[in-house]
């Protein structure tokens, strides 16, 4: 199995995503809050936070794809919201944020359409890859400069269902 290690285990994994929902919770009390998942990655982790988050919230979906080649960060909107988002509270929630070109080009496109506050929240903040500046409000964990798969992250598809977080080494997959 290409799995070196687990960095972070189920139970940490589950402890953690509490105390980040009870940290929402409190920032956006008495108002309705609008989770943004991005497709595929966030599902496993906007779920538990769903569940974990005492406020009303809403959720919806987009998804992205890369265009360009090798180019980091050229993405465009491949599903959209099927909502509008005007003057909401909304949670941008990321499975993880690298190197900041992703999430800065969705921040940007969706603070265009005029919510009424706008806010990041990743399992996973890798901020040793960091290109751009981006405004992470709440994040789980930070993580090293390793590939690292479960609680949605994907190597080729695979590893999303796994409810730890691990280190993996891709050549041995």
């Amino acid at each position: 199995m290409p799995i070196e290690r687990i960095l972070f285990t189920e139970e940490q994994v589950n402890a953690r995503i509490k105390e980040v929902a009870a940290e929402i919770s409190a920032k956006f009390q008495g108002r309705e809050l609008k989770l943004v998942g991005v497709l595929k990655g966030s599902v496993f982790f906007l779920t538990a936070l769903a569940r974990a988050i005492d406020i009303p919230v809403k959720i919806d979906f987009l998804a992205i794809s890369s265009f360009g080649g090798d180019t980091p960060g050229m993405v465009r909107i491949a599903k959209d919201l099927d909502d509008p988002i005007q003057d909401e509270d909304v949670l941008l929630v990321e499975d993880i944020v690298d190197t900041g070109l992703t999430t800065r080009y969705l921040l940007q496109t969706l603070a265009g359409r005029s919510p009424r506050s706008i806010a990041i929240c990743t399992l996973l903040d890798r901020t040793v890859r960091r290109i751009v500046p981006v405004p992470v409000d709440f994040r789980c964990f930070e993580i090293p400069d390793r590939f690292v798969v479960g609680c949605g992250l994907d190597y080729k598809q695979l590893y999303r269902n796994l409810g730890y977080i691990a280190v993996m080494n891709p050549d041995r997959g």
